[in-house]
């Protein structure tokens, strides 16, 4: 087995090298070129040999196993993989676009820029986790914001896959990714958490938001377990413009206990998009650290942390759905409310879920303010009945001219996994269901949609 190290003008199974990349301690990365593949840019990552090749070798065959089964925007596209007896490399899309280490540079930044880049890498996350895979070592390094506005994540040679074999336990090998960022679990040797990878977002986003590391950089294994117990000095204290609503998505993430966190991606991406929605607890609002009796609590409890059970990435978001109900505000006598919540009441069965209500009214400047308030006071009646704890629900009003098409961009962009609405009634068919929101809304989201209708009278 060769891995020569390669330098511009060299040539691999047609592959021409431009220039060499910086990389990390596991792997030699260079931009490539090919006369028959020009559809984008690609590099060649090919696995650093001498000393500890086992280590290396395991990196790039769980990545040379990951990456050809990942689609979408989120994970660069593979291309090809060289033998690996003759010659290990694998090329991949170069992914162009801004690095989220280049941002660290700028911190600490403003609230708004840490919760749009972290909804962003949010986003990334939900769509591995939806395929089965979780990344294990997040970090600004291993981000790349496209000019699209779409966060790509690199470096899967530590990921886990849930319906692949994992090569680092097989091999009973400690794979915890870089100390800064690694969760409690990992250094308890789990791997299979997919909230494991918001533990070491909320890391990012504690940097991004101070331009300091909430547990620094541990040089040894009692150092990493320390954060099985300690508590991060609230970034408040470091930045006292950091608000509350974003300190307590931060710590939540940094809870050492992955139930403690939010339960899946998609609604930690929902919080940073909608810091109105963020219920604030005592995380939110500290201004010291914890004393040392609560942290001598704290590393009590830590030594009777058990390793949770191991699920499938997709079925944890699954088990955390954001359901999306749109109500007719500006019509509040309407008999489809009533179904709506009987509805309501059957579908949220699922442990964490988040309910998201969302009304659409027309635009109109001069009443703009008011009709928001209205329709909010309303909608907050309307869920009452259904009993839920207000941090589990957000009210949201939209004006639009096209009401379909608000609720459709709504839900994309807030990862919504099932829409809940009212049909028109029988006295409006056939002609209202086609021309009806519900109708444009079922033909075109892309999620599952629920349509209520009013029960009518059986005729004998």
């Amino acid at each position: 087995m060769t891995a020569t190290r390669l330098k511009p003008g060299d040539t691999i199974d047609g592959f021409t090298v431009e220039s060499v990349v910086p990389a990390g301690a596991m792997a030699r990365v260079y931009r490539v070129s090919h006369p028959a593949r020009r559809q984008f840019g690609m590099v060649l990552k090919q696995p650093r040999l001498g000393g500890d090749d086992a280590e290396f070798l395991l990196g790039f065959e769980t990545e040379l196993a990951i990456l050809p089964a990942l689609t979408g925007p989120h994970a660069p596209r593979f291309v090809t993989a060289g033998d690996l007896e003759r010659a290990p490399y694998l090329v991949m899309e170069w992914v162009d676009g801004q690095p989220l280490a280049q941002e660290l540079q700028r911190a600490p930044l403003p609230a708004d820029e840490v919760a749009w880049f972290g909804a962003l890498v949010a986003d990334a996350l939900h769509d591995l986790h939806r395929q089965d895979v979780i990344h294990l070592d997040l970090k600004p390094d291993n981000i790349v914001i496209r000019h699209s506005g779409i966060a790509t994540l690199l470096d899967f040679g530590l990921a886990h896959h849930a319906r692949f074999p994992d090569l680092h336990l097989e091999e009973q090998r400690f794979a915890a990714g870089s100390a800064p960022y690694v969760s409690p679990e990992q250094v308890l040797g789990v791997r299979g958490d997919a909230r494991s990878d918001l533990f070491a977002l909320g890391v990012v986003l504690y940097e991004l938001a101070t331009a300091r590391l909430p547990f620094g950089v541990p040089r040894s294994m009692a150092g990493m377990r320390d954060r099985l117990w300690r508590m991060p000095i609230p970034p408040c204290v470091r930045v006292p413009s950091v608000p509350p609503w974003l300190q307590e998505i931060i710590l939540r993430c940094l809870e050492p206990d992955p139930a403690a966190r939010y339960p899946s991606a998609a609604q930690l991406a929902f919080a940073l998009r909608h810091p109105e929605s963020v219920a604030i607890s005592q995380r939110g609002w500290r201004r010291t650290g914890p004393g040392l009796a609560e942290q001598a609590g704290r590393w009590w409890r830590a030594r009777h942390i058990q390793p949770a059970r191991k699920r499938l990435p997709n079925l944890l978001s699954g088990e955390a759905p954001i359901i999306m109900v749109a109500l007719d505000a500006g019509n509040p006598d309407d008999p489809r409310h009533e179904a709506l919540q009987r509805n309501a009441k059957l579908i949220f069965s699922a442990g964490d879920f988040r309910l998201v209500l969302v009304s659409v009214i027309p635009v109109d400047l001069e009443r703009s303010e008011s009709a928001q308030l209205r329709h909010r006071v309303w909608m907050r009646h309307w869920c009452d009945p259904l009993g839920l704890a207000r941090n589990k629900i957000s009210l949201h009003v939209l004006e639009a001219a096209d009401p379909a098409n608000a609720l459709l961009d709504f839900a994309r962009t807030n990862l919504v996994d099932l829409i809940v609405l009212g049909a028109p009634g029988p006295h409006e068919a056939p002609l209202g269901w086609w021309r009806s929101v519900a109708s444009s809304v079922t033909a075109l989201a892309h999620c599952s949609v629920h349509v209520v209708r009013v029960p009518t009278e059986s005729r004998g």
